[in-house]
């Protein structure tokens, strides 16, 4: 009973005004002034909801107490106190910035409710105490009568009880892209809110009583800033960067309490074990991922720039390189929101340019210089020449049609335009005919096309203006059809997302009969269009089936277009949302990417995650690859911590307990580390093979598992063969182990990054210059070091050149067993 109750409230129109008269406790005269201001105590100011501005502070702390977040700034406090004072401060200022930057992106989003508050009228019309009188817009309350005229931004949702030639532009509401005649009465479908306002139209023409059912957020105009002002929910970068720092945070943890238990146990010396302790957990620490990731992304976006996308939040680039499905509107986006005259028939159906002819000389002469007037115009932009006009009778929204006298080439002509069934009225033609024409207006319906209905007749006697008797006996010239037609590179946008493995749906507010006729055009499914009247009727694991196999929703309000976004959600997709209008808003909230373009509504832009600077799929496309291309190098550094050098700090562990001396000093595993982490410098600047970006990429932890399952114990391996060889082979003594696994631990590590940057063959796909650089120059720092005079600083020692041959051998003999496994490692597949 409840939700029926609710579904009711919801879908107000579909009541009599005597039953929101009763429902809402007032008359249809109005409210008395004691009554406005109580009902205002009641239901609230008809404002929408201040957004909840989080401060600089709190966002800082929010994102210092992220697991990864903690982990590098505890590693960089012992860096600091166990006397690698640089090192620790290099740490803590990564981080800083990391945070710093994230902060300020962030700031964006809290101007959103500010945009929309400020796009509705700042005046109302109401009747108060049996008079009209403006008040402020915040102060009109459930009850109100209401008085909007031409040019007004309807304040509240309303029901409409008078309606003189009045229309209301919804576009940013709904999606439709042509004026709306509203009128009062009962709609004439389920779907019909003819006889409704909606808080954020426009009144373009005429003028409308109306009785005010739903204020403030209550309002459709409302939700949409409702969802603005709600915490949005973590990206799936963000979710899977949180799940990654509880890992390294449990595996060092874990790794660290071992080492120094069995240390201890073992009746090691308690100092040195603690100190190597700590020098393995910053080891294991990827103290550079908040700047490989910060600067990768920040390329990303520079690069995306120059594609004509701004980004205003940079983990959006990852999740637009993840999408698996991009809900769209349609007007704008796949269409050019721009109204064509698509054909002209005569009477009998067929093709003949007459009708339009005779459209655009009344557009030209008389016409209301509506959308559909200026298509006819532009259309044939040279009809009116030589015609002058006599008289008019102006277009009335009761009637449908309108009426110009014109005088020219063929004599005085009476010209008749307006909708099929009004104009047909008047034509002197039997019922069979008239059947007939209204037949084909169906026809071009199913086609997406919009029909307006020309008849004339010669005019006889003194030329004056036209009066409604004189509209009868017309000859029935034909029909004007018109189209809101797709981008001509939206179909081979749509092929080349599905190339990529980015599915298509179509969320619109539109007519399903032109949602279906638009999807047939750009090759998506169209035999089964949900309409927003089916959708409410589904619950949401219903929903959650029937989007799997549905690409085309028509009529849709906009929480049914966030409902259809979080029911592919719920089924496992990455789900982006492309959108314009006030009633995309919520959706582009609740998508993991919000996409928006220029020119779209404030609210629209302030929503979204990215903006497109050209409203074309082609630029969405571009975007998607530039994201895959972002978050290929980012994995490259989580999976060189996730071979070699998680592989090296375990051997490192394992050695610690069975050595009768530490395997690596404490300075020289941070040294290890800091050099490590400068090879690695150049990823951002990385080349990305198109097999790396054919299909969506997740961060799956799984995946990561499995791949530091097998490239870990492999690094592991040639550490213990390198640790029998000294011992055994080559008798070295202490200083000389460690110099000699300082060298082999950093030329695996760094080499084998020319190994897993890329699936393919490394010799087929070679690295850029910057990496090469970054990560050669750090290896020769390694190699040369225990050389050098300053090497005898940190415990080196200069081993044997028969040592260095050995370790060498060791290291070619890892990177083939690596290219070897790669492929048995890096297992293809995008799901978690």
């Amino acid at each position: 009973m409840l939700e029926s109750q609710n579904r009711r409230d919801t879908l107000f129109w579909r009541s009599s005004p005597l039953e929101l008269c009763s429902r809402l406790g007032c008359g249809l005269t109005g409210l008395t002034g004691a009554e406005a201001a109580e009902r205002l105590d009641r239901f609230g100011p008809n404002s929408d909801a201040p957004p909840r501005i989080e401060g600089a502070a709190r966002a800082i702390l929010r994102r210092l107490l992220e697991p990864l977040s903690l982990i590098l700034l505890v590693a960089g406090v012992i860096s600091m106190l166990t006397g690698d004072e640089i090192g620790g401060l290099i740490i803590v200022l990564i981080l800083v910035l990391s945070i710093g930057l994230d902060t300020v992106q962030e700031g964006h989003a809290i101007r959103a409710a500010e945009i929309l508050r400020r796009s509705v009228a700042l005046k109302a019309e109401v009747r108060r105490d049996g008079a009209f009188c403006e008040v402020d817009v915040d102060r009109v309350v459930p009850g109100d009568i209401l008085r909007v005229r031409a040019g007004d931004i309807i304040p509240a949702d309303a029901l409409i009880l008078e309606a003189t030639a009045f229309t209301a532009g919804e576009a940013a509401l709904t999606g439709e892209p042509y004026p709306v005649q509203k009128r009062a009465g009962a709609p004439s479908a389920p779907d019909d809110s003819s006889n409704a306002l909606f808080r954020g139209a426009v009144a373009q023409t005429g003028e409308a009583i109306a009785l005010v059912v739903k204020t403030g957020r209550d309002t459709v105009f409302g939700a949409a800033a409702a969802a603005l002002a709600e915490a949005q929910a973590p990206s799936p970068f963000e979710r899977d960067l949180r799940e990654f720092g509880f890992v390294i945070a449990r595996a060092t943890l874990a790794l660290v309490l071992v080492v120094l238990t069995i240390r201890v146990v073992f009746g090691r010396e308690v100092l040195d074990s603690l100190l190597f302790a700590v020098a393995l957990a910053v080891g294991l620490t990827p103290e550079l991922l908040p700047m490989i990731t910060t600067v990768t992304l920040s390329r990303g976006a520079l690069r995306m720039a120059g594609r004509k996308v701004i980004v205003k939040r940079l983990a959006a680039i990852h999740d637009l390189g993840a999408m698996s499905v991009l809900c769209t509107d349609k007007t704008g986006t796949l269409t050019s929101a721009e109204i064509t005259l698509a054909r002209s028939l005569d009477a009998a159906g067929r093709d003949d340019a007459r009708a339009a002819q005779l459209g655009a000389i009344a557009a030209s002469l008389g016409g209301d210089r509506g959308s559909l007037d200026a298509a006819l115009v532009a259309g044939r932009p040279d009809a009116a020449q030589g015609w002058t006009l006599a008289g008019r009778q102006a277009f009335d929204f009761s009637r449908r049609l309108g009426s110009v006298l014109a005088t020219g080439p063929e004599g005085a002509l009476l010209i008749v335009k307006g909708a099929p069934e009004a104009v047909l009225a008047l034509c002197a033609m039997n019922e069979t005919a008239r059947d007939a024409a209204m037949a084909r207006v169906h026809a071009l319906a199913t086609e997406g096309l919009r029909t307006v209905a020309i008849a004339s007749r010669a005019w006889s006697g003194a030329l004056r203006e036209v009066e409604t008797d004189d509209e009868t006996d017309l000859v029935f010239e034909g029909l004007c059809a018109f189209a809101d037609p797709p981008k001509p590179t939206a179909a081979a946008a749509i092929a080349r997302l599905a190339a990529a493995g980015v599915s298509l749906k179509i969320l619109s507010g539109d007519d399903p009969v032109v949602v279906k006729r638009l999807a047939g055009l750009v090759g998506l499914n169209a035999e089964r269009v949900l309409s927003g009247a089916d959708i409410a009727e589904l619950s949401d694991e219903a929903l959650a089936v029937q989007v799997r196999s549905a690409d085309a929703f028509g009529r849709l309000a906009p929480d049914q277009k966030s409902r259809i976004v979080k029911a592919l959600q719920a089924g496992g997709e990455v789900v982006g949302f492309l959108g314009d209008g006030i009633n995309d808003a919520p959706a582009l909230k609740v998508a993991d990417v919000g996409l928006s373009v220029d020119g779209a509504t404030g609210v629209a832009q302030a929503a979204a995650d990215m903006i497109l600077l050209a409203s074309d799929l082609e630029v969405v496309a571009d975007g998607v690859e530039e994201g895959r291309r972002t978050f290929a190098n980012i994995l490259k550094y989580v999976r060189m911590g996730a071979s070699s050098n998680f592989g090296n700090m375990l051997s490192m562990a394992a050695a610690s307990i069975v050595l009768p001396f530490l395997p690596m000093l404490p300075t020289q595993i941070l040294l290890n580390n800091l050099l490590y982490d400068l090879s690695e410098l150049g990823i951002p600047f990385d080349r990305v093979s198109s097999q790396a970006t054919a299909q969506p990429q997740v961060w799956s932890m799984s995946h990561l598992v499995r791949f530091a399952a097998i490239m870990g114990p492999l690094s592991s391996v040639f550490d213990f063969l390198t640790f029998g060889a000294l011992l055994y082979l080559f008798e070295a003594s202490p200083d000389e182990f460690r110099t000699a696994w300082f060298v082999e631990s950093m030329a695996t590590q760094i080499l084998v990054i020319f190994v897993i940057r890329t699936k393919g063959r490394p010799w087929r796909n070679w690295p850029d210059p910057v990496l090469a650089v970054s990560s050669l120059v750090a290896l020769l720092v390694a190699m040369v070091l225990p050389f050098t005079p300053l090497g005898t600083w940190f415990g080196f020692v200069a081993p044997p050149p028969i040592m260095m041959a050995g370790i060498a051998l060791l290291v070619v003999v890892y990177l083939a067993c690596a290219e070897l496994l790669k492929p048995l490692a890096i297992r293809a597949g995008r799901r978690r």
